[in-house]
């Protein structure tokens, strides 16, 4: 079981492009000058970091080593209430089927758990186990066009980020419903989030109402990304 699997693949990147420390970009210290050279250089960046994704399945932890006291909350704006019973979760965009599914639609498709790090741009991570559908399989269920390059992710605290395909369509990808053993707490993100072990937590979008599914970046990339922050952002 790997201590340290996000700064093996960080090392490597850095290994792989001088002046790594501008290249590997995060949330932290973003001035003018490292954004002109973030954006210029983001493209290869994204290409390392996909191909290192591309390699599979990230070895994920056991149950046991789950850490629950170390998850910390971060809220964007508040915490949004929203009624199980009248949730839905819209897909639509590049896809043949759009979907409004509800909870039960979304338990009727098959449930996964997996124990895997959360890593937060502040610096802290927690290992936490989460459970719920792959968004493979809801991508799937829509139809994804082949022209889908990527996909659009709103919530309903108004927090919006947008993702690569691969990234999507990636086996540890997953809508969460569960954490830890019990239903999603409406702090971390009740009903659905979304939770994976290749990127950093910023993109692990809470409160999740919707996905589009689109064949380019739009002008607007995600709440954070939008003010500097890397755009991949891929452990």
């Amino acid at each position: 079981m790997p201590s340290t699997p996000v700064l093996s693949r960080r090392q490597l990147l850095g290994l792989g492009i001088s002046g790594g420390s501008s290249l590997l970009l995060g949330g932290c210290a973003l001035n003018d000058l490292s954004s002109s050279v973030g954006d210029a250089t983001q493209p290869l960046n994204e290409r390392l970091e996909a191909l290192l994704q591309g390699r599979g399945p990230v070895p994920l932890f056991r149950p046991d080593q789950v850490e629950p006291a170390a998850l910390l909350i971060n809220s964007f704006n508040g915490v949004p209430r929203l009624d199980p019973s009248s949730y839905r979760l819209r897909v639509d965009g590049l896809v043949s089927r759009p979907q409004s599914l509800g909870l039960a639609a979304l338990a009727a498709l098959p449930q996964h758990t997996l124990v895997m790090r959360h890593v937060c741009v502040e610096g802290w991570s927690a290992i936490v186990a989460w459970s719920g559908v792959r968004l493979a399989d809801v991508l799937s269920l829509a139809g994804i066009s082949p022209l889908g390059g990527y996909v659009e992710i709103s919530s309903a605290d108004q927090y919006f980020s947008s993702w690569d395909r691969a990234s999507a369509l990636h086996p540890q990808t997953l809508l969460a419903t569960g954490m830890n053993g019990a239903p999603l707490p409406a702090a971390n993100g009740a009903p659905v989030r979304i939770a994976t072990p290749i990127k950093l937590g910023y993109k692990l979008s809470k409160w999740v109402t919707g996905l589009r599914v689109a064949s380019s970046l739009g002008e607007r990339r995600g709440t954070w990304e939008d003010q500097g922050y890397e755009w991949f952002a891929g452990l």
